[in-house]
């Protein structure tokens, strides 16, 4: 292991076309594996194809990363727990945008701004690397544990991010629990030199990481955390009212079932969807069913989409149900639409290579309070479908939340956005499911 905590290093993100280190990358153990083994090169492992970051990651931290491929057989399992600070995982990497032109290529959507969807594969990767340096014991004898997205608490744009400005991410471990991981990243630009960090953030991620024995397959315990600055603590106490935050929502989607307000709540919002379908030539001409705004994306997942542990990329499954979740809002407003934020994903079971994976997306509701800013929420999930077995599993729920760019909205003076309306008590579920957990958070952000 060479996780040197007492000086971390900004990781340069270079374009996949041209990769410096193939000839350049001075490491005269470039090629020697664990225990002096050959290992395979790095441009051979998996997953390496589509994310220059990954490339600059794995490169950097190969020896480490190898353990995984190729774990001690028989190993015995972290026999104590350490205790490591924040600054022993936090990674850096950067994109030099101004200067790489071939990278800041495969990075520019249409708006010459910075595609979010392969920014939220490369938040993934970066945060799978940093829960691996916490949970490194730095002892090749022991069997590495097995770690996994569980969930990604939360992803807010605060402002555009160019594509012509150079960009750093900036991540570590900030609260652990028994067996998670919180992970925050800063998507960090600024056009001009400043001290002001705060200025220049225009992304912030948080991701959970969870453990498991990578031969029992259970939960493991991972190293605790120890914080060290005072920001750090704020960190610390913030992820942890975040934890208890998680485990409140479910107590109260639990709760809900048995309340009898939430017939009236069912009701309400019911009563308009039966005049489009009893009465469809007196509904509303300002307002959709929501099943009228569905899209669906399918494919079939593939060796190039996993990650060390074989398992498809939670960033590659995010990727995905962004491009469909824009798609969408752009259909149904008519106009280009502009991401906010990714609220709370769950990944509730693994996706393997060679699954036929279907993604549907809906424009859950909208939110019509601020005319010049309106919201258009989504709701897109991936099924895992066995057409073999006749059976389809929910693998992950999205929930992103779009407005429509300003320059957009400005040439059309008279847009507004429809009502989208439940026709089906499942449908009314749904959005009152995710009505409440808005409200919920709203109201725990406002406590504080």
């Amino acid at each position: 292991m060479e996780f040197n905590s007492s000086s971390p290093r900004t990781i340069p993100v270079v374009s996949t076309f041209a990769n410096p280190f193939d000839n350049n990358y001075d490491d005269t153990n470039s090629l020697t594996g664990v225990n002096g083994q050959t290992r395979k090169p790095i441009a051979l492992w998996p997953g390496m194809y589509h994310s220059p970051v990954t490339n600059a990651l794995w490169e950097t931290r190969s020896k480490t990363f190898e353990r995984f491929l190729d774990p001690p057989k028989d190993a015995p399992p972290q026999s104590e727990l350490l205790t490591k600070t924040p600054k022993q995982s936090r990674t850096s990497i950067l994109y030099s945008f101004s200067a790489d032109h071939i990278l800041r290529e495969q990075y520019r959507d249409p708006w010459n701004e910075v595609r979010i969807g392969k920014l939220l594969e490369d938040l993934d990767a970066l945060a799978g690397t940093i829960s691996v340096k916490h949970c490194c014991d730095d002892d090749n004898t022991t069997r590495p544990l097995l770690l996994v997205t569980a969930s990604v608490d939360k992803i807010v744009l605060k402002k555009p991010i160019s594509v012509d400005i150079d960009l750093k991410i900036v991540g570590s471990a900030i609260w652990v629990g028994w067996s998670s991981i919180d992970i925050q990243l800063e998507v960090l630009q600024s056009a001009k030199e400043t001290s002001d960090t705060s200025d220049s953030v225009a992304l912030i991620a948080n991701f959970i990481f969870v453990a498991r024995d990578s031969k029992t397959g259970k939960a493991a315990p991972v190293n605790r955390l120890s914080p060290e600055t005072e920001q750090e603590k704020l960190l610390f106490e913030e992820a942890e009212a975040r934890s208890k935050l998680r485990k409140k929502k479910k107590k109260v989607e639990e709760k809900k079932e048995f309340e009898n307000g939430e017939v009236n709540r069912l009701e309400a919002l019911l009563a308009e969807g039966r005049i489009f379908c009893d009465m469809p030539a007196l509904a509303d001409r300002d307002s959709i069913l929501l099943r009228d705004t569905h899209l669906e994306n399918s494919l079939i997942c593939q060796p190039q989409q996993r990650n060390i542990h074989g398992r498809i990329f939670g960033g590659f499954l995010m990727h995905r149900a962004f491009e469909l979740a824009f798609s969408t809002a752009y259909a149904f407003a008519g106009l280009v639409p502009y991401f906010l934020e990714v609220d709370h994903v769950d990944f509730l079971r693994p996706v393997d290579v060679g699954d036929f994976l279907r993604i549907k997306s809906c424009v859950l509701y909208t939110e019509h309070e601020d005319s010049e800013k309106p919201l258009i929420n989504i709701e897109v999930v991936a099924h895992v479908t066995r057409p073999e077995l006749r059976s389809s599993e929910v693998s992950n729920t999205f929930y992103f939340t779009f407005t429509v760019r300003r320059e957009a909205k400005a040439m059309n003076n008279g847009f507004r956005i429809r009502k989208v309306v439940p026709a089906t008590e499942e449908e009314a579920r749904r959005v009152l499911k995710r009505m409440d957990a808005e409200s919920l958070e709203s109201n725990q952000g406002k406590s504080k």
